[in-house]
Order: structure tokens, then C-alpha cells, then sequence
């Protein structure tokens, strides 16, 4: 049986976000992306794995090595879930700024 994993599983761990954002610049192969962290070379692949059921990243064969790059198309699912929560803190700071000002008038 196959897991379906989401997005956000991905993004929920710490060294999967640092990871994303090692890749997004360049594309990397598992032990370079490994140099980066304090564990071993196959938690990193684990972490990659997950990444990758996820469609986060691609991976891509040049010669004998394995490189992993981003899918940026796919950080767009997230922007696009967060942006209903970027409204909501937008309406709310607008009408905080409404608040202080009818305050700053009431003092003046």
C-alpha cells in the first residue's frame, strides 16, 4: 500500500524546510545536501524521499550522480492555502490602524 503524503507533511519538519530552501538555489545531490546537516547521509535521504512522494522535488540522473532540484510549481499550493489567512491579518491590522487612529484623535 502506497502513502499519500501532502504538502504540508513535507514542509512540517524542520529539515525538510532547510532542505527545500538549499535546493531551491541549485540543484544538489544527496550527499552535498547531507554536507549541510549534522545526521547521517541516510536520515537526509529519508527526509528526500518524503520530499519527493510529495512532488516537492525532482530528482534528475546526470552521469552516476542523483541530483534533487525544486518544484517550485508545487510551493504555489501552499501560497495559495495561505493567502485566506493573508486576508483575514490584513482586514485585522486595517482595522487595528482604524482603532489608533480614532484613539490618537480622541487623546488629541
Amino acid at each position: 500500500m502506497e502513502i499519500r503524503r501532502d504538502i504540508f507533511q513535507a514542509i512540517a519538519d524542520p529539515t525538510r524546510r532547510e532542505i527545500i530552501a538549499l535546493i531551491a538555489i541549485q540543484a544538489l545531490t544527496p550527499n552535498a545536501i547531507a554536507d549541510n546537516f549534522h545526521t547521517s547521509r541516510q536520515a537526509v535521504s529519508k527526509h528526500l524521499r518524503v520530499l519527493t512522494e510529495c512532488d516537492l522535488v525532482k530528482q534528475e540522473q546526470q552521469g552516476r550522480e542523483i541530483y534533487y532540484s525544486l518544484q517550485i510549481d508545487k510551493m504555489k499550493e501552499i501560497d495559495s492555502w495561505l493567502t485566506q489567512f493573508r486576508k483575514i491579518w490584513e482586514d485585522r491590522f486595517n482595522q487595528l490602524d482604524q482603532v489608533l487612529a480614532t484613539l490618537k484623535k480622541e487623546t488629541k
